[in-house]
Order: C-alpha cells, then structure tokens, then sequence
C-alpha cells in the first residue's frame, strides 16, 4: 500500500513571531513534524515550498524560510490575505497542522559556489529569499562564497519582515546590508521627500546619481530604485530576487540596465499552487508546471514563457 501523497502529517507550532502588523500583518510560524520517523523527508531543499493545512479550513502554499535541517523544523511567514491565513494567524504555541511537501526544484547553491551573491526582497517576497541567505551565510558555507550583498524592502519600517535578525546582519562585517521603505504620496504621486527621520530620500529622477554619506544603508525608495544606487556588480555574480510581480519586473529591468544577464538572476514564482505535484493543472504556464519544474527560474527561463504569463 503506498502513502496517499495528499494527505499531510501533523506537526505542532513551536513559536509565532509577529514580523509586521497593519492591515496586512505577517507572523512567522516554526513548526516541528510530530511523527521523527517523517523528518528525514522534510529535509528540504532552498527554494523549495510546503503546504500548510488549518484543519476544517483549508491548506495554502509557502515558501519555507528556514535553514535546511534535519530536525523536522519547517518555518512559513504567513501575510494575512484569506481565509486560510487569518485562521493560520490565530495559532498558538501547541496547536497542531497539517504539512505536505516539501515541494518543487530548489536554488542551485552548489552551482554558485565561488560567485558574489546579491539578495534583494521587496515586502513577503523576502520570505523564499530567506532560506538562500541564511545558507550562505551559515559558517559552514560562508567561506565557499565571495561578497554577499542584501537588498530588502518594505512599505514601513515596521513592515520590515525578520527585524531582529536584520540586527544581526547589520552587525556582520561579510554582509552589505541596504534597506528601504516606500514613497509617500501625494494627489500627483510619489512627493520626493523622506518618508522616515533616518530613512534619507534618493535622487527620484535619477536614483544612480544619489549620494550615498557613509555609514548610510536606510533609504526612502522603492526596492528597484534602490538596486540602482547600490550598482551591484555583475561580474562573477548571481542575483536571487523575490516580490510582487510589478517589483520583480522593475527589479530585472534596474538590472538588465546594470548590465546584468538574464541567466544571472534567479526568482520564484507562485502562480495558483494547488495539489503541489503537478496533477491538478492550477499553476500551469504553457507546458510548464510551476510546482513541479519551479518555483525557481532564471529570468532567461522566464522570458521563454508563452506571452500569456
């Protein structure tokens, strides 16, 4: 008798963090798999996602953020925007779920090895990035890359997702570490001004002119205008970006004219995932399945995709 790959096994909350609030609040979940006997299969890959059940609810896709390990811990940041998620928000510690996956390809890290790794986030869509970031970051991989650069960004400060671990990173001396928050707006659109004490305003009309003092990382921008100020190099590097649909648009647009190459940079997409496996035709793109050959692609790949994405 083999396992009915729809049904989820149980795990417990571990720990709630609420990462921003708001009308649309993000709490990150840590999860522990109930059965040991399950962990090994939930040695998951970055990049790869899962499936989390509110039990008489429904279940909902995820990136899985945390650290690849072999503990049966899964973490999800989770932005309230349904049903599914606003049950999932009400979770304590204790209470179970249900968990599938984990699913999809994953980022190829070893394939990076030796590279200069660029990160850049624009609001939940920091959450898949996580996962990269943590891994190249951790001492036992750290070494196996060259200069890491991390660009995140957010509506507010505090809509700025992991902030104490953003503490953290600020004090790595291995880590360049930019941050922004959005424009404010006035009845003709962005005004141009800052939008927090401490949160300097860029050169708007031409964002790769902006004088950057030193010791300033904290802009008022948009995330694509931000990549334009920082000017990452392209050489010898990959890029590994995740957001809305109109941020990674504007994102590999500030690139391309930086003189990036679409194979150089890798996001993911979501897309309606439903069953995980490829069966139930949900998150289809042409030929492709983004639960079974993504969620990660290049942009080259992604350019490849028939008009309709």
């Amino acid at each position: 008798m083999t396992d009915n790959v729809y049904v989820p096994v149980t795990a417990t909350v571990e720990k709630v963090t609420l990462e921003a609030g708001g009308a649309r609040p993000i709490r990150t979940f840590r999860f522990r798999i109930d059965d040991e006997k399950e962990w090994p299969k939930f040695h998951h890959k970055p990049g790869q996602f899962a499936i989390i059940s509110h039990f008489g609810t429904g279940e909902s896709v995820f990136a899985i953020t945390s650290y690849p390990n072999s503990e049966g811990i899964i973490e999800v940041s989770v932005m309230r925007v349904g049903n599914v998620t606003a049950k999932l928000h009400e979770l304590e510690v204790g209470d179970k779920v249900g968990i599938r996956g984990p699913y999809g390809n994953d980022f190829p890290v070893d394939d990076w090895k030796g590279k200069n790794m660029i990160f850049i986030g624009a609001g939940i869509g920091i959450s898949p990035v996580r996962s990269v970031y943590q891994w190249v970051l951790n001492e036992e991989n750290r070494k196996d890359f060259g200069d890491v650069t991390l660009i995140y960004g957010a509506r507010t400060p505090s809509d700025l997702a992991y902030k104490e671990e953003i503490k953290e990173l600020e004090a790595r001396d291995d880590l360049d570490l930019w941050l922004c928050i959005d424009w404010k707006f006035g009845p003709n659109g962005p005004t141009g001004e800052s939008a927090e004490d401490g949160w300097p305003a860029i050169n708007m009309q031409s964002p790769g002119e902006t004088e950057v003092p030193d010791g300033q990382n904290r802009f008022t921008c948009f995330v694509p205008q931000l990549v334009e100020v920082v000017k990452p190099d392209p050489k010898d590097a990959i890029v590994v970006t995740c957001g809305p649909p109109i941020a990674i648009k504007y994102i590999t647009e500030a690139l391309d004219r930086l003189g990036w190459q679409p194979e150089q940079i890798y996001t993911t997409l979501e897309n309606r995932m439903k069953c995980g496996i490829g069966k139930c035709g949900r998150c289809n793109i042409g030929e492709l399945y983004i639960c079974k050959h993504g969620p990660v692609f290049t942009s080259a790949e992604i350019c490849k995709m028939v008009p309709e994405f």
